[in-house]
């Protein structure tokens, strides 16, 4: 009996250790670009909130290449990206998803203040033709240039739309951020910087976001933007992936987008 008694409450451990491990909440990772970071974490919390079948996790850049190199190799199934895919990227059986449309904002550290500025002194800011925020009507300050690489999307938008940009030659007297949260954060911590990125409103807070031409990043005739987008293979399969890609079609998640200062893409 001692020994029917024990082996009953062996079998009930195990069974409820099947059962907890059947409750836990499955892990969603969305990996790739910095840009747009604070939108789809607010989507996902959205998500969770409405859903709760996973928990889903935005984690920090590796980049849009990051991102689709981990979907295309299966290592990751959803990633995020702010540039449309090559051809051969298509071609092999990654799909692009596009959700929402970022402002691409200039910001600077608020000790410099200057809250707007004309896209022909970004350029001259940019060239380091301007030296010093007093020029602009600011603080007699250096002005500390924070830049991304070349193949960055927000810098790519810039090019492609900014007047001035397509043939800028970015002073050498310039910081390279190799992330959106890097660049972000160096202009948060140093006086006189000026750097650029996707615009949420997040950034309002501890920096200031310039308005260009008189055009404030969420205003309708702001020159300059990109597009977030998920990517998955065509293949998946997976329902918690599925779910999300779903609810980043519904309205509860255009409304996030749209309280960020982002436009919602339709599908």
């Amino acid at each position: 009996m001692a020994f029917s008694r024990i082996m009953a409450a062996v079998l009930g451990l195990c069974l409820a250790g099947v059962n907890a491990a059947g409750a836990e909440t499955r892990k969603l990772d969305i990996v790739g670009t910095g840009d747009g970071i604070d939108v789809l974490r607010a989507i996902a919390a959205s998500f969770m909130q409405q859903e709760g079948s996973a928990q889903v996790e935005v984690p920090p850049s590796i980049g849009s290449g990051g991102g689709i190199a981990a979907v295309g190799s299966g290592k990751a199934i959803l990633g995020r990206v702010a540039r449309r895919l090559t051809e051969a990227e298509a071609a092999s059986g990654i799909v692009y998803k596009a959700i929402a449309r970022l402002p691409s904002a200039f910001i600077v550290h608020p000790g410099c203040g200057v809250s707007a500025v004309t896209s022909a002194q970004l350029v001259a800011i940019y060239s380091g033709r301007l030296a010093n925020w007093k020029e602009l009507g600011g603080a007699d300050m250096r002005i500390r240039v924070v830049r991304r690489e070349d193949q960055d999307s927000t810098l790519t938008g810039l090019r492609a739309s900014m007047p001035g940009w397509r043939d800028l030659e970015i002073t050498e007297k310039s910081k390279m951020a190799t992330t959106t949260q890097e660049a972000i954060e160096t202009v948060r911590d140093v006086q006189g910087a000026i750097g650029f990125g996707p615009f949420s409103r997040p950034l309002e807070q501890g920096l200031t976001v310039l308005r260009v031409d008189g055009h404030y990043p969420t205003d309708a005739d702001y020159p300059s933007s990109v597009v977030l987008a998920l990517i998955y293979l065509n293949t998946l399969q997976d329902p918690d992936a599925l779910a999300f890609l779903r609810f980043a079609d519904a309205q509860k998640a255009a409304d996030v987008i749209t309280s960020l200062g982002s436009l919602p893409v339709k599908p």
